[in-house]
């Protein structure tokens, strides 16, 4: 009997490390990333090699599988044509050579379609669907991607793979292609075992984020520089988006950088949803909304994810319709008359930015006297009780009470102590850290005026002395370095020091 009970409990301890085993390898999105390919041949990025890339030959009618596919593929391509470029009726766009292939996505129609139609036929509404996007002619196409240098893998998600480049030898960019290993391919492949059309239907999401990259011009949006779409040996019509390149948003980091870089990214990202909110296509949603989906570029955030977007407001017959859920709280947003959930787009937006961005990077370590004000934005958007163009105006208040230094006003500015002023000179040593800072090993800060300096060193129970510098933040604001002692001041005619002569 215990030699029984003995391997029972052997025979269950491996059952459940099998399954969490399992568990573990098959998890979707899981999976670890392919690691980083070789650089690309022919300026086209590297695919899996050796896998099965004939396109599949056309079923008339049979096959669930097959049906099933070919309508996710009509979905995405009709998704697509609606953010393309709107003209005025009646008025026929050219076909440009670059654009030819960008088209080639197109749902291929079934062998019997095209047998009823005669080929001179097909190949005039191929064209026509080349046109449809309404892409204007990139800068950069083919030939700059086959003599680009500097190619280094990224990362990939569950669609994409993004590389770095450099074109021209000077322009280094990023390059998105659709990532053969990724969870959105794989899976696709082993529900319908084509290589070829799984690949279309993920380089649909390619095609609909450089067309809303085009559609959405603003500061806050990546630009697309190009794209190109060429065969290579491995498989045809590999499509590359060729953007403009950031660096990934690292919350930690950010929160160890100044608060008024911290304000910049909040900032960033309210003129962001304000524009989406207003844009010409309406107002846009991020469905996929994580900070992992933006970029810095020179201190300015931007989206860079825009394949998860969309424009359609939800429909609904009353207000129970309109359940916004997130993982902390629930919103239920009116239903308007005319059967749709009010601002739900924009809302959703607000919301994400709240719990991604505002509770961690704009109170914190933020100036006294803009403290109160900087809460109530944050208590407001956490309460959806402001939409976008409140959110948006007392932001960009708050931003003009710094710039002006009007958020000194209401503080008592009597120096503690006295200082001499040292015109063009420098303490290049003397070095003590405070945070946060603009320098990792000193205490470099910005202020408004010298008054704010004073007070700031007066702050400081290790501060002997400050130098004003010639730089300045994004603001205008003053960066300056506060020292320990002045034992050694050497000649600088581009600074100032200050030197504390009482305590």
């Amino acid at each position: 009997m215990r030699r029984r009970k003995t391997a029972v409990a052997a025979a269950c301890c491996l059952a459940l490390l099998l399954g969490t085993l399992l568990n573990v390898l098959f998890v979707p999105g899981s999976e670890l990333p392919p690691p980083p390919p070789p650089p690309p041949r022919d300026g086209a990025p590297p695919s899996t090699p050796g896998a099965p890339l004939e396109p599949p030959e056309e079923e008339g009618g049979g096959g669930g599988g097959r049906a099933a596919l070919a309508r996710q593929l009509r979905e995405r391509y009709e998704e697509v044509l609606r953010y393309r470029q709107p003209r005025a009726a009646g008025v026929r766009r050219a076909v440009r050579p670059r654009e030819r292939r960008l088209m080639d996505l197109a749902p291929a129609r079934t062998s019997a379609e095209q047998q009823q139609q005669p080929r001179g036929r097909a190949a005039a509404e191929r064209g026509r669907a080349s046109a449809e996007l309404g892409l204007e002619p990139p800068p950069l196409g083919c030939r700059e991607l086959r003599a680009a240098g500097g190619v280094q893998y990224l990362g990939s998600g569950y669609t994409k793979a993004v590389y770095k480049a450099v074109l021209n030898r000077s322009l280094a960019v990023a390059l998105k292609a659709v990532d053969f290993g990724g969870h959105d391919v794989s899976r696709c492949v082993r529900q319908f075992a084509t290589l070829a059309d799984c690949y279309r239907l993920a380089a649909y999401k390619i095609v609909k984020e450089m067309v809303l990259l085009q559609r959405l011009r603003h500061a806050n949006v990546l630009q697309l520089y190009g794209y190109c779409y060429q065969d290579s040996n491995d498989i045809p019509d590999t499509l590359t988006a060729i953007t403009e390149l950031g660096s990934p948003l690292e919350m930690i980091q950010l929160l160890q950088t100044s608060w008024e870089d911290r304000f910049r990214i909040c900032l960033s990202l309210v003129r962001l949803l304000h524009y989406l909110a207003h844009s010409p296509l309406g107002s846009v949603t991020l469905l996929d909304f994580r900070p992992r989906q933006f970029v810095i570029v020179d201190g300015e955030l931007k989206v860079t994810d825009l394949d998860d977007a969309s424009i359609e407001e939800s429909s609904c017959t009353s207000n129970s319709d309109c359940f916004m859920e997130f993982p902390a709280r629930n919103f239920t947003l009116p239903c308007s008359v005319e059967g749709r959930c009010q601002n739900m787009n924009e809302k959703r937006n607000l919301y994400n930015a709240y719990r991604f961005f505002f509770t961690y990077l704009l109170p914190h370590s933020a100036p006294p006297s803009l403290r109160p004000l900087l809460d109530k934005i944050v208590n407001a958007t956490g309460e959806l009780q402001w939409g976008i163009d409140e959110t948006a105006a007392q932001l960009e208040r708050v931003l003009n009470l710094y710039k002006s230094g009007e958020y000194l006003q209401n503080t008592t500015r009597i120096p503690k102590s006295e200082y001499r002023r040292v015109p063009e000179a420098f303490i290049p040593d003397e070095n003590y850290r405070c945070w946060p800072s603009y320098h990792h090993k000193g205490c470099l800060l910005s202020v408004f005026d010298v008054n704010e300096a004073i007070e700031i060193c007066d702050s400081y129970s290790q501060c002997k002395a400050f130098v004003l510098t010639n730089q300045t933040t994004w603001t205008g604001r003053q960066l300056v370095f506060f020292k320990a002692a002045s034992n050694h001041i050497v000649p600088d005619p581009d600074k100032i020091t200050y030197v504390k002569v009482t305590d």
